[in-house]
């Protein structure tokens, strides 16, 4: 499979993991996880989806470069911006393993998956970044 299906398949999920933060946060259904589980509490809830908004419109700006074959953010000549994003998706990705090592140790009663869900969307984040530099290292193969 190609990097346009894995990139659109990030963005799809990080597109879901926030319609379904603003449907709990909105109505609170019982079959969702509650609130507390969503966000990590470090910023203020609408400062945290406007953020997450911005990072969505790039990441869809990224997937229509990608469907039409063109656009300054596909162009394969940018192996340095391939190695660069990809050695940020390492350390995005090892914060996350860390978060989730000190989010077990300091609350032992949310093994194993409680309050990971800002962890596991933080990864699809960074599973992205990762794609979009292999792309720009492979020269567009």
């Amino acid at each position: 499979m190609g990097y346009t299906f894995w990139l659109t398949l990030f963005t799809v999920l990080l597109f879901l993991r926030v319609a379904g933060q603003i449907l709990v946060a909105l109505r609170a259904p019982r079959w969702l996880p509650p609130m507390e589980q969503w966000q990590s509490g470090l910023l203020p809830y609408p400062l945290l989806v406007l953020g997450q908004a911005v990072v969505l419109t790039v990441m869809i700006w990224i997937c229509l470069d990608f469907t039409r074959g063109a656009g300054s953010l596909i162009d394969p000549r940018r192996p340095q911006m391939g190695q660069a994003v990809v050695w940020f998706s390492y350390v995005y990705f090892g914060g996350m393993i860390v978060r989730y090592i000190i989010w077990m140790w300091r609350r032992p009663d949310q093994r194993w998956l409680g309050g990971t869900i800002p962890i596991i969307f933080h990864s699809v984040v960074a599973a992205f970044l990762y794609s979009f530099g292999r792309y720009h290292i492979s020269g567009g193969q």
